[in-house]
């Protein structure tokens, strides 16, 4: 069957049921801590992205370093490495298969470069949300919970939440329809300041809209505030890092802090790794950051 056939399909049956009524794909952020870690490791892929640009790694074979390589079983793709590939049926269930095989589960695409969710031009923005509804079918065919996406829009703090809202409400509706959540990072922009991000999700006001909060992308606003004030929309959360001393902690964020704010919200899903430094290599950096991951739940579990 056709991706155009499919979404006909589920547009047509979606019609006949209320978009409420439709249960969402559970998020890992709603697992409910026990006898499970109090927080679970997964890999984005964009701790990889020099070596998929460098093409000495293909984006089929993600599934299979993160586990082998890493011992990583939960992955975050990224739309770039298979930009043309989000209506390919016969790829995307290679993708399933291999990552099905191997017992990975995949989270989430990010997707980047689908235009402006809250761009001032009407038609502009809704060309974007429509851009992205390839994506929703690719996270769909998938299994995967959400895709995280960009709240770019105006300089103007009231004007860009107006717009911002507008984009993500109708987007998530539409993906309300197959189950799937729609997940704002904060990557820039307006989007960088916390305050900003939680009270636009609050405006779109639906359930399968909510947060992938970044710990290092907050640039000036202090990156602490901003992960408090993104947590309680949080459906991912993004582990990023960049340089560690000598006893093996990131030295721009404080993880056992930054861990313990993401836990005291109530989150006990997938934290993704998401090295972006260039003193370690790629593979040095994930391992470096798995290993903190693991000393702060381990003693953050104690406590």
């Amino acid at each position: 069957m056709t991706t155009s056939t499919r979404r006909d399909f589920l547009q047509a049956a979606a019609a006949a049921v209320a978009v409420s009524a439709i249960p969402l794909a559970k998020s890992p952020a709603e697992d409910k801590p026990g006898s499970a870690p109090l927080f679970k490791i997964s890999l984005a892929q964009w701790s990889l992205h020099k070596t998929l640009f460098d093409k000495k790694l293909d984006n089929l074979d993600f599934a299979k370093t993160a586990k082998e390589d890493y011992g990583i079983d939960a992955i975050e793709f990224v739309n770039q490495f298979f930009k043309d590939k989000a209506k390919d049926e016969k790829y995307l269930a290679e993708l399933k298969k291999r990552a099905d095989d191997l017992g990975v589960k995949m989270l989430l695409i990010m997707i980047d470069g689908e235009g402006a969710l809250g761009d001032k031009d009407d038609a502009k923005r809704t060309t974007a949300i429509e851009n992205h509804f390839k994506w929703v079918d690719a996270a769909k065919f998938l299994g995967c919970h959400s895709i995280r996406v960009n709240a770019q829009s105006t300089k103007d703090y009231d004007e860009a939440k107006k717009l911002a809202a507008d984009g993500l409400r109708r987007l998530s509706e539409f993906a309300a329809k197959q189950g799937l959540n729609v997940i704002v990072e904060n990557h820039g922009g307006l989007s960088s300041n916390g305050k900003w991000l939680a009270e636009t999700i609050k405006s779109v006001g639906l359930k399968n809209c909510g947060t992938l909060p970044d710990f290092g992308n907050f640039h000036e606003y202090d990156r602490y505030q901003g992960v408090a004030e993104t947590m309680p929309f949080a459906k991912a959360v993004s582990a990023k890092s960049h340089d560690f001393d000598s006893e093996g902690n990131e030295t721009k964020t404080d993880y056992f802090k930054m861990m313990k704010i993401v836990l005291d919200a109530g989150y006990h899903g997938y934290c993704g790794i998401e090295y972006e430094g260039s003193k370690l290599s790629e593979p040095d950096g994930i391992r470096a950051t798995k290993k903190l991951l693991e000393r702060v739940r381990e003693k953050l579990a104690v406590k």
